[in-house]
Order: structure tokens, then sequence, then C-alpha cells
């Protein structure tokens, strides 16, 4: 997978609650492109951060619907990888991302 690519599909690491105790179970929540596959997803993320990859599921969500000057409207919906890590392998998110 070339570089490029690989900076493309993952856009951010989530930052929430739920995936700080998603990591304690060797579990990351990334954001990533909306037409990035599981196979995309896991070549990426052991490509840039050098671990083994056990399983990969995404999810699409919707934007929050929001209103503006009396307007309704939407924000952009995202689409979140849920990354479980084979044991002994652990990213530390907030200091590669």
């Amino acid at each position: 997978m070339s570089n490029e690519r690989t900076l493309n599909t993952l856009r951010a690491p989530h930052i929430s609650e739920k995936a700080a105790r998603l990591a304690e179970n060797n579990q990351y929540v990334f954001v990533v492109a909306p037409e990035a596959t599981k196979a995309d997803v896991r070549a990426a993320v052991e490509h840039l951060f050098s671990v083994k990859v056990e399983t990969v599921n995404l999810v699409n969500t919707k934007g929050k619907v929001k209103s503006f000057r009396f307007r309704a409207g939407s924000r952009q919906g995202k689409r979140k990888a849920y990354v479980r890590l084979a044991d002994g392998h652990t990213i530390d998110v907030s200091a590669k991302a």
C-alpha cells in the first residue's frame, strides 16, 4: 500500500471515553475515509504503526441534525473503524497521529 493511500485511509484517531475504555482491551478507534474497506484499514494500520491487526469493524455514523438561522441542516457523518490488535501489540495514538 502506498504511503499516500495509507495517509488518506486513516484520517485521525477517535478520542472519546468509549475509545479510552476500548484501548484497555487492545482495541482502537480511528476515523477513516468514507470509501475505505476493512482490508484498506488493516493494511494502513499495520503499515503505519508496525503492529499485527486481528479484526477490523467499520461503522457509519450519521451527522447530527442542527438548525442554523432557523433552517434545518445536518452535520457531516463519519465512518469509524474499530481495530483489535493481536496480543502484545499496542499503539500510542496520541503520539503517532
